[in-house]
């Protein structure tokens, strides 16, 4: 298998985003998890990809990413951003709708159309959902953050990321008016919930829906 497939590389793509917000390493189990495989298929292609120098790894410990899979991964990552933020802002798409279009496109378009998307939405830093993009040469624009679950009352913080990985989430936060950008003040820090005042109006916010939010630190 080339180490250039789209299955490598949604595999370098998914072992990069695992650590790119959290520290911890990611496991097969997680990592069959999140690409909704069978874990015996993971293992094989964790071989393959160790084999390759992407990846280092040993028998029932986590997966990390070598400096070549790293390179690999955030060439990946920005194609998959770009097309994202290229649906948004000249196609027409929301923001909760573009996620599995990008993983089809992102293994199809060419060098030459990926570079004449960036040059149209001029050089952009960061996806739909703040997520950076990586620059040709793998640079990344990045604010201190804290996750919103973890801040504690009386935090007063930008949003700087929202995570995509439930578009009903996306949805009802749009509906509260809490997109990127807009400043969050924790009014409340329960173990079940989130108070955030945004504006003049309050929100209470499921503890699903702060994980998954990123304001500055």
């Amino acid at each position: 298998m080339p180490a250039t497939s789209p299955a490598i590389e949604d595999y370098l793509k998914t072992v990069y985003a695992h650590t790119e917000w959290q520290p911890d390493p990611i496991t097969p189990k997680a990592l069959a998890d999140r690409l909704g495989i069978a874990p015996s298929s993971v293992t094989e292609m964790v071989k393959k990809m160790a084999a390759a120098g992407l990846v280092s790894h040993v028998p029932y410990g986590a997966v990390r990413l070598t400096e070549a899979g790293t390179a690999r991964a955030l060439a990946v990552v920005r194609r998959h951003r770009l097309i994202e933020t290229w649906l948004v802002q000249e196609m027409g798409y929301g923001w909760d709708e573009v996620h599995d279009e990008a993983e089809i496109l992102e293994h199809a378009i060419s060098d030459r159309l990926l570079e004449a998307i960036d040059v149209r939405l001029e050089r952009p830093i960061r996806d739909p959902h703040g997520d950076p993009i990586p620059s040709v040469d793998g640079t990344l624009q990045r604010r201190p953050t804290v996750l919103l679950a973890d801040a504690p009352a009386g935090h007063v913080g930008a949003v700087v990321r929202i995570s995509d990985r439930d578009p009903t989430v996306l949805r009802a936060l749009h509906g509260a008016g809490i997109g990127l950008d807009a400043t969050l003040t924790v009014t409340d820090a329960a173990a079940a919930s989130v108070t955030v005042a945004v504006g003049a109006h309050a929100h209470t916010l499921p503890r699903a829906a702060a994980e998954a939010i990123w304001v500055t630190a």
